[in-house]
């Protein structure tokens, strides 16, 4: 419950940080009023009567004397239907609503309700009067978008008895939609409540991450796959490819919910992924997109600590989603300019400064943000998940700087991007060698499912592109013909298995995705190349003749030349592929006997 207002007067202006002297208690997280403009900003620090507060807007023009209000109420996610579709900043704050009001250019101090007080929503209730409902009940379902059903709750910390159940028919986002009998008296319940978005959700109890986060990107599911409620990490320098990756997982990935952060992004960039990603066809539904994606922009321009709290208010939103029983992926974009909003912050408040200028309390808050994700029992007894995928802009390329250090020590996958793949136009440009997942074995489990061969086949092909790598250093000193025979051939297969697999056209309607059995597939069939011309090696035959064979052509287009239900056409062109190593083997064997 709000309580009266704090006010005081501003004694000290340093950027984004402002200091005020109060004359009744403010609350550490508090969310504030600053100057005549009523900016918007949080208290971060308190001193006796002096009150330290960050402003989520441009401070020019404060001056010391200018008022000072506190509101009584930490920093809060609006949450309830609505939110699918939307473009928020990073204190969730609707742009698209703000600029058909105002213009392009926003004017400071301008607010307004995340969530529209003026739309109605088909409710239709599931609880009935008499009921006893506990936290995480559904009380009803509302119509978010065509193809998405909204679980309206009871909110947590609220039980009871229904004693009253709004009819079905529209109802805004305001109106109550159920009334509950509890102890304290009387409770009513509307689509929309607020949540502190510093205070992970509750939940039941946490489930072994046993799914994984199909993304339809080979390299990712196949050798370092991510399983749904897990983290995942993934550094490249500029020009890597971390936006079209970015992209590809949106559209892709096997999430319900897809929450999409844009934290510090360049303005241009951000620009693009506001255009380009609600006018992508989501391939479950035929639909757009954006009617299952919330969208929180903050870009590099904008006040570096609203900057800070985009990433709080992401989350929020996607633990609300996983609290329905769906299964949400969030992406940001990046931790890295996350940390630098942090560093600023911290350098603002004078606090003693760790490695690279980082606050040395970096590390617990990147731990703090990674923990929120998971698999787990809602309060209402359903299965959800929200799974974190970081980008990281290390400074450089630099992976031992401490953001993308700190980020491998909190999360089970890391997927590094690398420049000089990007360089060769190999995308998505995912390292194998520097990249590792760790495999809970649950997921082992679920891909022996798919393929009982799946473990040995994945180990078998890590070990022919690190062998490659090995290989090509030495070529490079004594030339590529004065190898021996296989040495050769492992070469000129890895670079087959990086045309034939690892590269990814996201332009292809058949290799913008891959499913699971069609990726076993693949793989399978690439090493059994290998087998088969090893095989015919030995029996004499060369390997440039082997790695000419008009199979070889055909296992290079095999990604784009079948799809998904064409499964049964790579097992004739694995039973085509034993036939000419094994023809070109006899024919070797042959003329040696000759």
């Amino acid at each position: 419950m709000s309580r009266e207002e704090a006010t005081g007067r501003l004694i000290e202006i340093a950027g984004a940080l402002v200091r005020a002297r109060v004359a009744r208690p403010v609350s550490l997280g508090e969310v504030v009023r600053v100057g005549g403009d009523g900016l918007l900003g949080e208290a971060v620090a308190l001193d006796r009567d002096v009150v330290t507060a960050q402003v989520y807007e441009d401070t020019a023009g404060l001056r010391p004397g200018d008022a000072f209000r506190g509101t009584g109420q930490p920093l809060s996610a609006e949450l309830g239907p609505g939110l699918l579709g939307g473009v928020f900043d990073g204190i969730q704050r609707p742009l698209e609503r703000l600029a058909e009001a105002e213009g392009d250019f926003l004017s400071r101090g301008l607010t307004a309700p995340a969530l529209d007080r003026e739309r109605a929503w088909p409710w239709e209730p599931r609880a009935r009067e008499g009921d006893e409902v506990r936290p995480g009940d559904v009380l009803g379902v509302v119509a978010e978008t065509p193809v998405f059903e909204h679980r309206v709750l009871v909110p947590p910390a609220v039980q009871g008895r229904v004693v009253h159940v709004a009819p079905p028919g529209p109802l805004r986002v305001e109106q109550p939609v159920a009334r509950l009998a509890a102890a304290g008296g009387e409770v009513a319940v509307p689509l929309v409540h607020s949540w502190p978005v510093r205070q992970p959700r509750p939940f039941r109890e946490r489930l072994p991450l046993a799914l994984p986060m199909i993304t339809g990107q080979r390299v990712l599911d196949t050798f370092f796959p991510l399983p749904k409620g897990g983290a995942a990490g993934m550094p490249g320098g500029f020009g890597t490819g971390k936006t079209i990756m970015q992209h590809q997982l949106c559209k892709w990935a096997q999430a319900d919910v897809i929450v999409y952060v844009g934290c510090g992004e360049r303005g241009n960039e951000m620009t693009r992924m506001l255009r380009e990603l609600p006018a992508l066809t989501d391939p479950r539904s035929g639909r757009a997109l954006a009617e299952r994606t919330v969208l929180i922009a903050n870009t590099s321009n904008m006040p570096v600590t609203a900057r800070e709290a985009s990433i709080y208010t992401g989350v929020t939103v996607a633990e609300y989603y996983r609290d329905m029983g769906y299964h949400v992926a969030l992406l940001a974009d990046s931790t890295s300019r996350w940390a630098e909003a942090l560093r600023e912050i911290s350098g603002r408040l004078e606090e003693m400064p760790a490695e690279e200028g980082y606050p040395p309390y970096l590390s617990s808050r990147l731990a703090a943000y990674y923990e929120r994700a998971g698999r787990v029992t809602a309060l209402g007894g359903g299965e959800g998940s929200v799974t974190l995928i970081s980008a990281i802009s290390p400074p450089g390329g630099d992976l031992t700087e401490p953001v993308t250090r700190h980020t491998q020590r909190f999360t089970r996958c890391f997927w590094s991007l690398d420049k000089g793949l990007a360089e060769a136009r190999v995308f998505p440009a995912v390292s194998v060698r520097s990249s590792y997942a760790d495999l809970p074995p649950e997921l082992v489990a679920w891909w022996t499912g798919v393929a009982a061969d799946w473990a040995p086949l994945r180990q078998r092909a890590l070990a022919l592109l690190e062998e490659a790598a090995r290989l090509e250093s030495t070529a490079r000193l004594v030339g590529t013909q004065s190898l021996p025979p296989r040495q050769r051939l492992v070469l000129r297969v890895a670079s087959l298995f990086e045309e034939g697999f690892l590269r990814q056209s996201a332009f292809d309607p058949k290799d913008a995705s891959c499913a699971p059995q069609r990726q076993v597939r693949l793989l399978r069939l690439l090493l059994r190349f290998l087998e088969q011309a090893e095989l015919a090696l030995g029996k004499g035959a060369s390997a440039e003749d082997l790695c000419e064979l008009p199979v070889v052509a055909s296992l290079e287009r095999a990604k784009s030349a079948w799809g998904d239900a064409e499964l049964a056409s790579l097992d004739a062109l694995e039973r085509e592929l034993d036939r000419q190593c094994g023809e070109r083997g006899a024919a070797a064997a042959g003329s040696a006997a000759a």
